[in-house]
Order: C-alpha cells, then structure tokens, then sequence
C-alpha cells in the first residue's frame, strides 16, 4: 500500500511561467510523481535565486523534453486504446 501524499499546490510563479512559454500542456503530460516532484522541489529551495533557477531547469526540461531534474527521461510510448 502506497503511503498518502498530500498534493502540492502550484505556486502562481510558477502557473505564470508554464503559461507565458507554453508548457503547460507539457508539464500535464509528465507523469504525477514528477509534477508533483518538481513543484516540492523549487519550493524547497532556499531563497528567491535558488528557486527560480530550479523553475528554470523546468522550464528548459519540458522544453527539450527529454530530461528530468537533470537526469535522461523518455516519455513512456502511447498506449493504443481498445
């Protein structure tokens, strides 16, 4: 049995750096653990520098695509519906 996880919220900063790049739809189609990972992440973070270069890495992540907190990642291949 998986332990319950309390959501985390999304900061608006962040909501606003989703929408002006238009990532949102990228960073829907992660999987929950890594939404929700990324969001404890940048809130972790000590001080306003250290969470907007996190933020970044986000960013430049669901960009690309293929990279998550900076290791390699490949989106799991569609599965075909019945």
């Amino acid at each position: 049995m998986k332990p319950f996880m309390a959501k985390s919220p999304m900061p608006g900063n962040v909501h606003a750096a989703l929408v002006k790049r238009n990532l949102m739809d990228a960073y829907l189609a992660r999987p929950e653990y890594q939404k929700q990972d990324y969001l404890k992440w940048i809130a972790a973070a000590h001080g306003a520098p250290a969470k907007q270069k996190l933020l970044d890495q986000m960013l430049a992540e669901l960009t690309s695509g293929d990279a998550y907190k900076g290791a390699p990642w490949t989106a799991p291949a569609p599965t075909a519906s019945r």
